[in-house]
């Protein structure tokens, strides 16, 4: 029997007794911890999938110890600007080990299975739904010469998600925002940066950030 799990924002394929090495969790050694977004079971050859979770299905898990990964070095270098930065970083991670695999809520799901295909059958209604996602849907704002994942998330925390709500939001904003961040950070072009990307202007976007160093003119 085997399940695929979300576990600290990473999807695994699982089994009694199996070791992870998953991003750091909050969790005591030695402690229990119960994942239960758990995606599909696999019982002898019975598979079932959830929409998009199982209900009632569940992986339980011991911390066996908190330790970092290897060290994963990041270099950037820009041609004749004098640009060369080199980073390192090694990932907290906690290994776990698979004490058991719950499915009592596997035939709960069945039902909204059934329910979500019934409301698909109502043209009037899936279409604001589908519209709808797509307004919410966060861009990927590392494409912001000067902005790393750290600084992207800290903004989408804030409510900055989209290129569009980076255009039109201010330097001094921006810089109040990603004050906790470590590290020298201008923010004085992100918005005209996201404005082009906002407008779909790559290749004009692409041909300044070659110009900038670190997202400074």
């Amino acid at each position: 029997m085997y399940a695929i799990v979300e576990m600290a924002g990473q999807q695994f394929k699982v089994a009694k007794d199996q070791k992870v090495f998953v991003h750091r969790l909050a969790v005591e050694e030695g402690k229990k911890v119960t994942f239960d977004n758990v995606l599909l079971l696999d019982d002898n050859g019975q598979v079932t999938i959830g929409a998009p979770a199982i209900n009632g299905a569940a992986v339980e898990a011991k911390v066996l110890k908190h330790l970092k990964g290897d060290k994963v070095i990041v270099f950037k270098k820009k041609r004749r600007k004098g640009y060369r930065v080199k980073n390192g970083h090694r990932q907290s991670l906690t290994e776990i080990v698979i004490e058991n695999i719950v499915a009592s809520g596997a035939k709960k799901a069945a039902p909204k299975k059934e329910e979500a295909k019934k409301e698909v059958a109502k043209p009037a209604a899936v279409k604001p739904a589908a519209k709808k996602a797509t307004s919410t849907k966060a861009d990927d704002l590392k494409k912001i010469e000067g902005i790393g994942p750290k600084i992207a998330s800290t903004l989408v925390e804030a409510g900055v998600s989209t290129f569009a709500e980076l255009a039109k939001t201010e330097p001094a904003k921006i810089s109040e925002i990603i004050a906790a961040v470590r590290g020298k950070h201008v923010t004085d072009t992100w918005p005209a940066q996201a404005q082009l990307a906002a407008d779909g202007k790559w290749d004009e976007l692409k041909k300044w950030q070659d110009e900038l160093d670190g997202g400074k003119a």
